[in-house]
């Protein structure tokens, strides 16, 4: 479990992978309308997908030519255990997960 929630943190840490997290709590996306709001190349953005795939937070599937990226729901269930462990976390909620999101990068927005 540890080097799954490794994965998870090491996977929130970076303010575009929270920023992909944020679109695909909407819809499932492809790559390329995943990439399309960020101004990096395709294989940058594929690399901050693998991250997340890997993390077990997003789950990736090819349906004909295109590879499509959907939100794994649960895959923060470990993490949100873990840290109630120490008394001070409540479970995590993803609709308020998707406020702390869209507050980062609003915050983000505005420090630029």
């Amino acid at each position: 479990m540890t080097a799954t929630l490794d994965h998870v943190f090491a996977a929130l840490a970076d303010p575009t992978r929270r920023a992909i997290l944020a679109m695909l709590l909407e819809d499932d996306m492809a790559v390329t309308d995943v990439a399309e709001p960020f101004e990096m190349s395709l294989a940058a953005i594929s690399k901050h997908l693998t991250i997340l795939t890997k993390a077990g937070l997003i789950s990736q599937e090819k349906r004909g030519r295109v590879k499509w990226c959907k939100l794994e729901p649960n895959a923060l269930k470990d993490a949100s255990v873990w840290m109630q462990a120490f008394g001070q976390f409540e479970p995590v909620n993803l609709d308020a997960f998707e406020k702390f999101l869209e507050q980062e990068l609003t915050d983000d927005a505005q420090a630029s």
